[in-house]
């Protein structure tokens, strides 16, 4: 059997110019592509002419791709000799369930590699001029998912509010627009209600909206600036630059 191979390519957070230059190059060497959703059209076009290109949907909160598909789609196309190049939005091991694809291709003997991109969080709060770790306010950061897997239990906020105030974390939260009343509520319980928050939607591409509020407005903040996926909420201190600068408007300002 001419069993080819795969590689799992982040393709980062949207802006085409942020794909890294080992990306580039093994999307150029791709004979066929699965893309997600949120690979921005501009990185696909690096594809070589000829290439079978295939979109797996996965979005947060919309009809996707079901997993299982996905991975016998990949397992087929490299049991047929193809160079498979399974291309995601952000970084394939940050809620990308690269972890399970590396798992399923390993276990029937396909050769598979992991190539990095810049995971939504971290693109999200560099847009806004906000670094996720600071000595003055943040000893380190936590990503989540706001979005728990059907029938399994959704994090532990109210504990993970505790440790974060303990021990001065940064809170970076995907896919928790839709959860954002009862994440507002837990986190309540450990952290002030002027604990600054972001939500950054689109993070990186040209129709990116942010807004800047404090927990206790989290949810309302959403609603009323009617922000959608997919975003990210950035919650720490390090966000307390954004609230008192000038170009935060008014409504969104800590007194």
């Amino acid at each position: 059997m001419n069993t080819g191979k795969v590689t799992l390519v982040g393709a980062g957070p949207g802006d085409p110019e942020l794909l890294t230059l080992k990306a580039l190059k093994a999307i150029q060497a791709a004979t066929v592509l699965l893309v997600d959703d949120l690979v921005s059209p501009e990185v696909v076009k690096h594809a070589p002419r000829g290439a079978r290109i295939v979109y797996v949907g996965k979005r947060g909160g919309c009809k996707s791709t079901p997993q299982a598909f996905i991975e016998k789609l990949m397992l087929m196309a490299a049991r047929e000799g193809e160079n498979v190049v399974r291309l995601k939005g952000g970084d394939p091991f940050i809620f990308g369930r690269g972890g399970e694809e590396v798992e399923h291709l390993r276990a029937a003997g396909v050769e598979v590699a992991v190539i990095n991109g810049i995971t939504a969080g971290l693109a999200a709060a560099t847009s806004l001029g906000v670094p996720l770790t600071h000595r003055d306010h943040a000893q380190g950061v936590i990503f989540l998912t706001g979005h728990a897997q059907q029938d399994a239990a959704a994090p532990d906020w109210r504990a993970i509010a505790a440790t974060a105030r303990q021990a001065r974390l940064t809170l970076v939260i995907y896919m928790g627009v839709s959860s954002a009343a009862r994440i507002e509520q837990d986190l309540l319980t450990g952290l002030p209600g002027d604990t600054p928050v972001a939500i950054v939607q689109r993070a990186s591409l040209p129709d990116q909206r942010h807004a800047v509020t404090r927990l206790d407005c989290l949810a309302a903040t959403i609603e009323r600036e009617e922000l959608g996926s997919p975003s990210v909420i950035v919650v720490g201190d390090v966000v307390r630059g954004m609230l008192a600068a000038s170009e935060v408007p008014a409504r969104f300002r800590v007194a």
